[in-house]
Order: structure tokens, then sequence, then C-alpha cells
């Protein structure tokens, strides 16, 4: 009875949260930029619904900690990439709604080279995330 509530609980707040999730990236146009950038206007429903079942997943996955992907090492590699593309997906967007490369860069007074800017700030991040995964921290 207690896993049929906890199921009712993680599905519930999977939907709730995954409509949320969807709902404001289509607010501030990340899906239509992606389908922009990539020239496939006509699967941004696909690309919702993609959205909607991830997070609905990782959900599932963060309630039921007994829940195992039995992927190995490359499916691990393999979701790592998509979710850092996502994640960084994100942050470009944010940043670009805040206005922050132009801001910084006129703080700084760097009028060329912006796209070097975000290509190393991307890199640093990625290096950063390598280096905390494979020197095995945060495995609390």
């Amino acid at each position: 009875m207690e896993k049929l509530l906890l199921a009712a609980i993680g599905l519930s707040s999977g939907v709730l949260i995954s409509g949320g999730v969807v709902a404001l990236m289509t607010g501030l146009g990340i899906i239509v930029r992606f389908a922009g950038i990539s020239r496939t206007a006509d699967k941004i429903s696909l690309y919702e619904k993609g959205i909607f079942l991830g997070t609905l997943w990782g959900t599932v996955m963060t309630v039921f900690l007994d829940v195992k992907m039995p992927l190995g090492a490359v499916g691990l590699g393999i979701c790592g990439l998509f979710m850092g593309i996502f994640v960084g997906g994100w942050i470009l967007a944010l940043a670009e709604l805040a206005n922050v490369f132009p801001v910084f860069s006129r703080r700084l007074g760097i009028t060329r080279g912006t796209g070097l800017l975000v290509i190393a700030l991307a890199a640093g991040k990625t290096a950063g995330s390598l280096y905390l995964f494979f020197m095995g921290w945060g495995k609390g």
C-alpha cells in the first residue's frame, strides 16, 4: 500500500513538474529556438513530449531510489551527454534572455570575440564536470 501511495505521489509530482518545465521552456522560447536552429519546426510537439517524458522519468528515478537502469558505462556517457546538452541549452537560453553576455562584454570592454567567450565558458563547464566525474566526487 505504501509503494502504491508513493507511486501515485511520484507520478503526480512528475506530471506537475514536467508540465511546468514544458510551459517555462515554451514561454521562454527555448523549444522554438532549438527547432529554428535545427530546422525542425514541424517537430515542436515531439520536443515538448520528449521533455515532458524525460522530466517525468527523472522524477521517478529520484523518488524511487531502488529503480536502476543497467546501461553500463557507454549508456551512462550517452545519458550524461544528453543531460549536459539539455542543461547547457537552459543556461544559455536564460543567459541570453537576461542579456548576460552583452552586459558582461560591455563591462569588460570586449568588442569582438563574444562567440569565443561563450565557447570558453562551455568548455570550462565541461572540463569541470568531467573532472568532478572522474575524481569520483559527489558520490555521497
